[in-house]
């Protein structure tokens, strides 16, 4: 065995080991929800994104150096030419190194791609939806419809893939509708993960405006329906709830009311080939540019920076006025 081989595992300098990829895939997307961008955004010229065979490569190396699942994201992933390509060279990993790879995605392309998704082995995916209601949906995304959203949901269940909504949760503008979008997934055999906004880029609003701590919307839910704690863990952070006697589980991921950065075992990989070690941080090391100079060598020493440089918790904050916790969207990033 060479010394490539024996590369040692990743543990930060906090002993927390580094077991999940999130991969941003493309910074654009085809819907501009208001909590995530700006209605003009000015993306990434296309000779900035890194090309897909340069990606397949850096997740490689992190599942030989044990990494056992992989998130790709955006922006929207399926709306990078042939991104299909990369899921099917990476699929071929699941059950050889890596135990899953998923996506998150918005679903407006998930009917046409539910297929092909499921036979290059996802069988989990997260599909964003912030309401089920046809008018305060356009408004959130700005024009997009949720019938689409919704065909794909129902293309993906078909395809044999488990599927769990994302909720980013809005003050007096979708907070009223979590209980009906908690029983729409108990009837349809969905999870549901509700989030709280996060300080990430300047958008056109003040966020201090729709936050929502997820303690009082929890304490509601749990007035309307039968929430049992459940020790279910998907390698993201949030923390389960089963729904009920029903399959269906109630995720919260609480970024701002309930730190859960003890147990990080994450770093995202930007559109650009920037590794960062913490969302909530600007600290990075730039894989794609150690790749392109020294191979998979200096590559492994670049994501060995990484793991110094990986801070015990992010600064995440909001309140009037108070700038972001980061320049960066959350689509460059990669949710």
């Amino acid at each position: 065995m060479n010394d490539l081989e024996r590369a040692t595992s990743l543990i930060d300098t906090h002993g927390r080991s580094i077991r999940y990829l999130r991969i941003s895939v493309t910074d654009r997307c085809d819907l501009r929800c208001r909590y995530c961008m700006a209605e003009k955004m000015t993306f990434l010229p296309r000779s900035a994104v890194m090309p897909l065979n340069e990606i397949a490569i850096i997740a490689e190396r992190f599942i030989a150096r044990g990494v056992r699942k992989i998130r790709l994201s955006g922006g929207e992933p399926l709306v990078r030419r042939d991104v299909l390509g990369l899921i099917r060279r990476l699929g071929c990993h699941v059950g050889v190194g890596l135990d899953e790879l998923t996506i998150t995605t918005n679903g407006t392309k998930l009917a046409e791609h539910a297929d092909a998704l499921r036979d290059a082995g996802i069988v989990r995916i997260n599909v964003s939806l912030d309401s089920l209601d046809a008018k305060r949906f356009r408004y959130i995304t700005r024009h997009g419809n949720v019938s689409d959203v919704v065909s794909g949901i129902t293309a993906a269940r078909s395809a044999g893939i488990r599927v769990k909504i994302n909720m980013v949760v809005l003050k007096d503008l979708n907070e009223g509708e979590v209980p009906e979008m908690l029983a729409w997934c108990v009837a349809n055999d969905l999870d549901l993960s509700l989030i709280e906004t996060m300080p990430l880029g300047v958008i056109d609003e003040d966020r201090t405006d729709r936050f929502v701590p997820l303690t009082r919307v929890f304490d509601s839910l749990s007035r309307r329906f039968t929430l049992s704690r459940d020790e279910h863990r998907t390698g993201g952070p949030a923390r389960y709830w089963r729904v009920g006697d029903s399959n269906s589980r109630l995720g919260l991921i609480s970024p701002l009311t309930a730190n859960f950065c003890d147990g990080c075992n994450r770093v995202r990989l930007t559109t650009e080939g920037k590794l960062y070690s913490c969302l909530g941080h600007d600290d990075h090391v730039d894989l794609r540019s150690a790749l392109r100079e020294g191979g998979v060598r200096k590559l492994d020493e670049a994501v060995d920076r990484a793991m110094t440089i990986k801070p015990r918790r992010h600064d995440f904050r909001i309140e009037r006025g108070l700038a972001p916790a980061v320049d960066r969207h959350m689509s460059v990033t990669g949710g």
